[in-house]
């Protein structure tokens, strides 16, 4: 059984990607309705052994409209006229998505504001208070 090299540590046994293979719409000529050249692939991103945990997570959540209810990524590829092309397209943009999930998205650091800022933040509020106050009917003392 053939491996696919996702990157340098990762990679996912073929077996693992189920594709099927449907009528596209778009051009095509007389092949069109008779040549099923779309392709569906699949890839179970839940319960894949090739993937590490934190991975799988990532890439179901990356995913998005394309995951369906049991952790299972459907991709669809159409924009050619021949199969093999498309099949291509289809596994490419599946081990784009995972290349993508193997980055680990930094932890964001939060910050407190600096003295400045927050002068700065007050003089604003006091100036726009001044300004609304002014609006106001004349009092006549």
């Amino acid at each position: 059984m053939p491996r696919i090299a996702v990157t340098a540590h990762i990679s996912i046994d073929a077996d693992e990607i189920e594709e099927r293979f449907v009528r596209a719409s778009g051009p095509g000529g007389q092949n069109v309705n008779k040549v099923s050249s779309a392709v569906e692939l699949r890839f179970d991103a839940r319960h894949s052994p090739s993937l590490p945990d934190a991975v799988s997570i990532r890439v179901q959540r990356l995913a998005g409209s394309r995951l369906t209810s049991d952790g299972v990524i459907v991709i669809q590829a159409q924009e050619y006229r021949d199969q093999p092309r498309n099949r291509e397209a289809a596994l490419e943009r599946l081990l784009e998505l995972i290349r993508e999930a193997t980055i680990v998205p930094k932890k964001r650091k939060p910050t407190k504001a600096t003295y400045s800022s927050k002068v700065r933040r007050l003089d604003g509020k006091a100036k726009r208070s001044g300004v609304k106050a002014g609006r106001g009917k004349p009092r006549l003392d």
